[in-house]
Formats: structure tokens, C-alpha cells, sequence
């Protein structure tokens, strides 16, 4: 399924559920809901959380002073030649990567930058750098799209939030809202693999993402959601 319609349904659904639960809706509790509903995506370097955390314009930013560091290596490091040659090659080789990779590249120095630097501040700064890099470095819909993956995500919720007033809807949010993205991308033909190194793949084959059936699929859904958000928060009440 496509971006706007993992975040409306995932969000929606989960928002329901813990309204007919009586697990409190807060405002925190539905950013993480919205966050997760997005967030095994975070393999695919074009996705719709991917795209809004590290924009075009910024990786422009970047290009533009990358070029401008290999710029500075050859005129001010002449003492160091050749190698001040070679290392403006790389740096001018890097800054003309496609999108896709120097976003890749992005998110793994900041999710480091998060971890070495960001712990000292608040300890979501080591969670949030460690799924930038396990983001970074898997094959989309490959780990993040696991059992395992919404099993540790909801688990470091659940760690995060002790101690906190309204701790249990955070994790209940996010590992609900992670898991319908997963039932979600088990629709199409694709499907995924829940429980890897083994083949066993769910792919109920209703749709393909980005075909005009796959797109009517997704309204229908996000219909559904809507009309069960009124039911529940408006209709019910």
C-alpha cells in the first residue's frame, strides 16, 4: 500500500481499537500511532516518512556542500597531493549518488549521530538512531516487515513508557498501529515475510501498490477506517 494510506488506516484503526478498549486516547499515544503506522516503510528510502524526514531540498543542501568540501580539499590540502585529489574524487562521487542511496547515507549518520551523541539528552534519541540505522541497512519489506520487528518495536515502547502517566497507550498505539501496516502490505501481491529465515510469506494477492485497482482497494479502506472512526468516537458516543 502507498504512504497516505498505511498512515490513514493504520492511525484510524488503532485510534478505534483503544477507544472500544478504554485504553486512553492522548495525544501522545496517537503521534506514536501515526509515527508506527509509517515506520516499516523506513527500509524504503522513498517513502512517504522517509521523504518528509530527509526532503529533496535538503539533500540538495547537502549535494551543494559536499561539492563545496571537494572544492576546499584541492585548493587547500595541495601540501597532501595526490591524495587531496583522490579524496575530492570521492567526496564529488558521493554528492552525484541517487536520492534513494545519499538518503540511505543520511539516515545512517544521523541515526549514529543519535546514538553517540543524543543519549545524554533523552533516551528515545538511542531508539530513534538505532531504527535510522537498521532502517538504512535492510532490504525493503525485508526485517522491518516482521513479526520480530513489531514485536521489538512495541517492546521498546512499552520500556520507554514505565514509569509515565498514559504509558500503556503509547505501546498499545504503536504495536498496534505497526502491526495493521503489516496486515495491510499482506494484501497485495507482494505480501511479506513475517517470520524470517523461513519462505513462508503471506500475500492474499487482493492488490498491487500503484496499479489503479490497488488504488481503489486502498479507498475503499481508508472509507472503512473513516466510517469506523465515526462510529466509535462520534456515532457511539
Amino acid at each position: 500500500m502507498m504512504g497516505r494510506a498505511h498512515l490513514i488506516i493504520s492511525t484510524g484503526v488503532t485510534l478505534s481499537v483503544m477507544g472500544m478498549s478504554e485504553v486512553p486516547v492522548t495525544l501522545p499515544a496517537a503521534a506514536v500511532a501515526l509515527v508506527s503506522a509509517l515506520l516499516p516503510d523506513i527500509d524504503e528510502p522513498n517513502s512517504l516518512l522517509v521523504r518528509k524526514a530527509i526532503p529533496s531540498g535538503l539533500l540538495r543542501i547537502l549535494q551543494l556542500a559536499m561539492i563545496g568540501a571537494a572544492i576546499f580539499v584541492v585548493f587547500y590540502g595541495k601540501e597532501y597531493a595526490p591524495w587531496n585529489i583522490a579524496l575530492a574524487g570521492l567526496i564529488g562521487v558521493v554528492s552525484y549518488l541517487p536520492s534513494r542511496t545519499l538518503r540511505h547515507i543520511v539516515m545512517f549518520l544521523i541515526g549514529l549521530g543519535l546514538i553517540s551523541f543524543g543519549q545524554g539528552f533523552s533516551p528515545w534519541n538511542t531508539i530513534a538512531g538505532s531504527v535510522l540505522i537498521a532502517g538504512s541497512l535492510v532490504t525493503h519489506r525485508g526485517l522491518t516487515h516482521t513479526v520480530y520487528a513489531a514485536a521489538g518495536w512495541t517492546g521498546l515502547l512499552y520500556f520507554a513508557s514505565q514509569g509515565k502517566i498514559g504509558g500503556e497507550s503509547l505501546w498499545f498505539a504503536g504495536g498496534l498501529s505497526y502491526s495493521i501496516h503489516l496486515l495491510a502490505d499482506a494484501l497485495t501481491n507482494r505480501g511479506i515475510c513475517p517470520l524470517p529465515p523461513f519462505k513462508w510469506r503471506i500475500k492474499l494477492k487482493i492488490m498491487s501498490t500503484g496499479s489503479k485497482w490497488g488504488r481503489t482497494v486502498e479507498n475503499v479502506c481508508i472509507v472503512l477506517t473513516l466510517v469506523l472512526v465515526w462510529y466509535v468516537f462520534m456515532a457511539s458516543s
